[in-house]
């Protein structure tokens, strides 16, 4: 493990291998691995877990600090990163509960900070390389809790028999497998050496397992998506231009298809994935949220504010669906009741500059990071629309979509 991820000999710039260790574990940090579990077994906010992250954000800024040039012509990507810590500051203002919103919005700049520092630092096929050793390791993580600790790696009440490995649940597992599929992908469609396809293989192997046992089936919609995508833009790549227009072509047919048989058949689709018509009581939730964002429409209930335990929201939300409902289950709507219209527009704004960005530099960057940025950002987008993971404080699905930001805004010939 210790030579697939060794900086190249080739690239003074590439990250040490003390960089890439602390990265990973942040990066580990970051997916809510072990210590959340341990600490606070009820997912509640515990004093133990907020004296961790101090000590991780002085790493942070030493790391910044280290690659002092580099950060500095990454500004490009600070401007959007800057645009979203200013709104979610200014909702302090009317927030529920400034205190709570002020210490999240900290959080929320330095873990954007560090994403920054990952896409100007960790350039080509490093990034890819470096996701595809810590998701590993933390597969290999999962599978020793699933077979050795199952009274710990495995759910017992609800969803019982299913893996949840490191994590709370089994949703968490399986998206951070997926993260490892994603990743090995890239690494092995950059056709690098052999210890990082030695590597890949085995990411591809762990993360599968792993990802199986949980039965997660939005992860694994998002693994097909983007594998999917890393594979096609590799076809594309080798048989050529012509290829590329009949793969893009065949997609459209496949969307229209596939929209005219949601529109026709989605209840029995939703039943192919054992799903009920209202996504697990999804709908409701969204309904009710969408009855109580009408009331502060433009700028919301302040920056996570909203779902706070006894927050008038909250308990309006659980009178009408009838249960302690801890999230909207959906980035987009979860972005609304904090920051009303004008943070979706702001955050709808940074995905369609980005989105543009790296199909631009599909043929350079992409090629060279093996498709990490396409794939990532389609499967991002897919998870938004079941999770609640945009412009969000300490988390990892947000911290790697604003890194491929930076990635793909930083100009090639940066120092």
């Amino acid at each position: 493990m210790r030579g697939a991820i060794a900086p190249s000999r080739h690239d003074p710039d590439a990250p040490t291998l003390w960089e890439q260790a602390a990265a990973g574990l942040i990066l580990a940090l970051l997916s809510g691995a072990l210590l959340g579990p341990i600490f606070a077994p009820n997912q509640e906010e515990t004093p133990v877990l907020r004296l961790v992250w101090p000590p991780i954000y002085l790493v942070i800024l030493g790391l910044v600090g280290f690659r002092a040039r580099r950060m500095a012509a990454a500004w490009p990507a600070f401007i959007p990163l800057l645009l979203m810590v200013v709104l979610a500051l200014a909702s302090g203002l009317w927030s529920q509960a400034p205190d709570v919103t002020e210490r999240r919005v900290l959080a929320l700049g330095l873990t954007g900070v560090f994403a920054v520092y990952l896409g100007a630092v960790f350039r080509g096929i490093a990034l890819p390389r470096m996701l595809t050793a810590t998701f590993l390791a933390l597969g290999l993580c999962s599978l020793i809790a699933v077979f050795v600790f199952p009274g710990f790696g495995v759910h017992h009440a609800a969803n019982a028999g299913l893996w949840r490995g490191v994590w709370y649940e089994k949703n968490q597992l399986g998206m951070v497998m997926t993260l490892g599929l994603i990743a090995a992908s890239a690494l092995l469609a950059a056709q690098t050496d052999q210890r990082d396809r030695r590597l890949a293989l085995a990411a591809l192997a762990v993360c599968t397992l792993a990802l199986l046992g949980s039965q997660s089936k939005t992860a694994l919609i998002m693994a097909m998506l983007g594998g999917g995508l890393v594979l096609l833009c590799r076809l594309i790549r080798r048989m050529g231009p012509v290829f590329g227009v009949v793969a893009v072509w065949c997609m459209g047919a496949a969307l229209v298809g596939g929209l005219w048989a949601w529109s026709e058949f989605s209840v029995e689709i939703l039943a192919l994935f054992g799903k009920d018509p209202s996504l697990t009581g999804r709908t409701e939730i969204w309904d009710a949220i969408a009855r109580m964002t009408e009331r502060r429409p433009w700028l919301g209930y302040g920056y996570s504010a909203f779902w706070l335990p006894d927050s008038e929201p909250m308990e309006w939300i659980r009178h009408e669906t009838g249960w302690r409902v801890p999230s909207a289950h959906q980035g987009w709507l979860d972005l609304r009741a904090e920051l009303g219209w004008a943070g979706v527009g702001l955050v709808g704004a940074v995905v369609a500059v980005t989105s543009a960005a790296v199909l631009i530099r599909l043929t350079g960057l992409g090629r060279r990071e093996g498709y990490w940025s396409l794939a990532w950002l389609a499967a991002f987008l897919l998870l938004s629309l079941s999770e609640s993971v945009l412009m969000r404080h300490q988390d990892l699905p947000w911290t790697l979509f604003m890194a491929l930001m930076a990635r793909n805004l930083i100009p090639d010939r940066a120092p």
